[in-house]
């Protein structure tokens, strides 16, 4: 199996490169649409601000690419960001692929919101066997609001959509590759799909 992690500047790659080794699988880093095109499955991860990181993707073309892409595509954390209509961090217009806005956290509480909090309400095979309110890695100051899409919510100050899913593109706000085996799992089943 061919899995791309999509590089464009912009990932905590190696984490994530780490996790796919111990699935038994390796990930390859590419910005080469061809390759990119041609894989099994993709992983677009990101780190980072919204606005630097989608001209990042806009000068590599890959702002183009993303959302014609056929095979199923993980969006993880910012890459997850990055595929909805837009963003409040750095009013930054997204790729478009899920339809909703990503808002910031009020400074009613802790932003970023950072460790391990809940999932649940899940729906779909990205989380077969998982159960509800599994514990998961998030590191996040934007979040994506509640909307048809959500395969999953957490709370905090406000419940909103923790994973996401169109067609063949998923997206999580948490970090599955630093979420123990229950992560480990999530990604084990996105190689499944």
């Amino acid at each position: 199996m061919k899995i791309i992690i999509i590089d464009y500047g912009a990932g905590n790659i190696k984490s994530i490169q780490f996790a796919f080794k111990r699935l038994g699988f390796d990930a390859v880093l590419s910005h080469n649409i061809a390759e990119i095109r041609a894989a099994d499955k993709i992983i677009f991860p990101g780190v980072g601000e919204a606005s630097s990181a989608m001209k990042m993707l806009q000068e590599s073309g890959l702002d183009v690419v993303i959302p014609t892409l056929k095979q199923p595509v993980l969006g993880i954390c910012l890459g997850m960001q990055l595929m909805c209509t837009s963003s409040e961090e750095g009013n930054t217009k997204g790729l478009g692929i899920f339809d909703v806005t990503i808002k910031r956290f009020s400074n009613a509480v802790k932003v970023p919101q950072m460790g391990w909090n809940v999932i649940s309400n899940l729906k779909s095979a990205l989380f077969d066997g998982i159960k509800e309110n599994e514990f998961m890695y998030l590191v996040h100051s934007f979040y994506a609001e509640s909307c048809e899409a959500a395969i999953a919510t957490t709370d905090y100050e406000l419940s909103y959509a923790s994973a996401l899913q169109k067609d063949n593109f998923y997206g999580v706000q948490f970090h599955p590759e630093k979420s123990g085996v229950v992560g480990s799992k999530i990604l084990a089943n996105f190689l499944k799909l």
